[in-house]
């Protein structure tokens, strides 16, 4: 239990302070001008009549009576009804017997904050309350009752003080909540991210459905372009803007500001997964493609094997379109439901302690920075990318997973250029007499979620994977496609029943990315992963 105590002059901003306590941290209250309404309703009303001046006297009668402990006693009749968990909020109290007598109960878990502001703008601001409570003509005929004018004097002894003349309403929120470390001192690391360490398509949709059931909040960075499966039947669900979470978990679910989002079908995968907006949060700041922009990214299928969504042109018009034309997620009435800060919802997460999964799209190698320009898409594919996207600070960061796949893919060339490099580029017969499984099976198998295109594969490149682990420091790797590398894999449902071959090709890709390849998948189905996490 924590019992905050407000004190401060009329008008300074004691009530706004409190209603924010009650929204952003559950607070309960006790409000000591309805404590003296119902004396007077009990009394039979003698006397009183609802306005400053009577809730004045009767206040500082309460007060001679009682010697100052009448704000305690409805204090203690007030948890009688509560749980004695609670953060609760006294507003206000206005003489230091009050303080005392609470303190006296109470001990360490009173906190007294004061109020104060400059007298001009307290009375200005007591002009405004005039017209939604019965008061007086000024705020000097309120001061000249002798509680009122000594109120001050209450900053003395007070835990914090607050002086709010220059402050909007969630200025002195965030004050206070600071004193009350309702905001974790340390940046708690609740934050786990999983990313590509190749070219996409390592399977992280998998490797992120296995994970989700673990978290509390689901957050999805990227666009439409990336297309994320996960194991269902009698057939897999494509993600393309919800969390892979999304239809396995309860959690709630984030699109991040950076976001850039196809209308069409974030509706559609909405209504196909069933999600409200009591669980699905959208950021106002995140980006709607328009028809233009897919018109846009024509040329750069034929060029470089875009997947032609129109994820660049919106972020590009993001950029350079800063005009009334360029509309956000906040400006598009069937989105209004789901509009959020998510830095609030994400603040929330982090003062409760739960913990965030981040999902990354597409792989390290086609990061807009990192990779092989111009064969590269329209972000920054890393983990730095994804939490700059998601407004998560770095230090928030407790692992990182980095995807890979045994035999790294590219999609097929454009027709005019190429999908951009792609070392020891091998044929997909290669991975069959390797595997066991039929070149037919994989080619059919072997297409992109988004477009459908054939993809080109090659053998294990360890220089990428050196240069992916350096880009994102990945704490854990999680390798897919194990049965690639040996039939015998995809029966596997412990580590030691891998194959030998497989078991030396991990400890040579844990020796090279410097983290341990603690998750594994054998196949994509049902209790494909072997999870070897130690957290």
């Amino acid at each position: 239990m924590r019992i905050i105590v407000l004190s401060g002059k009329i008008g300074v901003g004691k009530s706004t302070l409190c209603d924010l306590l009650v929204v952003q941290a559950d607070a309960k209250v006790v409000k000591t001008r309805q404590l003296i309404e119902a004396v007077a309703a009990d009394r039979d009303g003698k006397g009183f009549v609802p306005g400053r001046t009577s809730l004045q006297d009767l206040g500082e009668q309460l007060d001679r009576e009682t010697g100052g402990t009448w704000v305690a006693d409805a204090l203690d009749a007030f948890l009688k009804q509560h749980d004695r968990d609670a953060l609760v909020v006294v507003d206000s109290v206005r003489i230091q017997a009050q303080i005392d007598e609470l303190r006296a109960r109470y001990g360490l878990v009173v906190y007294h904050i004061h109020l104060t502001a400059d007298d001009d703008v307290v009375a200005n601001r007591y002009s405004e309350r005039a017209k939604k409570f019965p008061e007086l003509a000024s705020y000097e005929e309120a001061r000249r009752n002798t509680t009122e004018a000594n109120v001050e004097q209450l900053s003395a002894k007070a835990d914090a003080l607050i002086d709010t003349t220059h402050c909007t309403a969630d200025d002195v929120w965030i004050r206070a909540a600071t004193h009350l470390h309702l905001f974790p001192r340390n940046y708690d690391r609740l934050v786990d991210v999983v990313v590509g360490g190749q070219f996409g398509s390592e399977g992280k949709g998998h490797i992120a459905s296995f994970l989700a059931r673990e978290y509390a909040v689901l957050v999805r960075v990227g666009g439409p372009n990336a297309g994320h499966s996960v194991f269902e039947k009698p057939e897999p669900f494509i993600h393309h803007q919800l969390p892979c979470g999304t239809r396995n978990t309860k959690a709630e679910l984030v699109i991040a500001p950076g976001a850039t989002l196809s209308l069409e079908k974030l509706l559609g995968e909405i209504k196909d997964c069933g999600v409200g907006p009591d669980r699905l949060k959208i950021d106002g700041q995140a980006m709607i493609i328009s028809d233009d922009d897919i018109r846009a990214e024509e040329v750069l299928k034929a060029t470089i094997s875009s997947t032609g969504q129109g994820v660049g042109a919106a972020t590009a018009r993001r950029i350079m379109g800063r005009g009334a034309e360029t509309k956000l997620a906040r400006d598009f009435p069937e989105l209004q439901p789901f509009i959020c800060n998510s830095g609030e919802v994400l603040e929330a997460a982090y003062r409760g302690g739960k913990k965030i999964l981040v999902e990354g799209t597409q792989g390290t190698g086609l990061s807009l920075y990192h990779g092989s320009y111009p064969h590269v898409t329209s972000r920054d594919t890393t983990v730095a990318g994804c939490l700059s996207e998601a407004g998560i600070s770095p230090t928030r960061l407790r692992k990182v997973v980095m995807v890979c796949r045994t035999y790294p893919i590219r999609v097929a060339n454009a027709t005019e250029g190429t999908s951009g490099p792609l070392s020891q580029e091998i044929g997909w017969d290669i991975v069959a007499a390797q595997s066991g499984i039929s070149v037919e099976i994989l080619e059919a198998k072997e297409v992109t979620s988004t477009t459908g295109r054939r993809r080109r594969v090659a053998s294990f490149d360890w220089v990428q994977l050196r240069r992916a682990a350096s880009l994102n420091g990945p704490t854990d790797i999680a390798l897919t496609f194990v049965d690639y590398l040996d039939p015998v894999n995809k029966d596997a449902r412990r580590f030691e029943q891998l194959s030998s071959s497989t078991i030396h090709f991990i400890e040579e890709v844990e020796n090279v990315a410097g983290a341990p390849v603690s998750l594994i998948s054998t196949r994509f189905g049902f209790r494909s992963i072997l999870d070897r996490r130690s957290w």
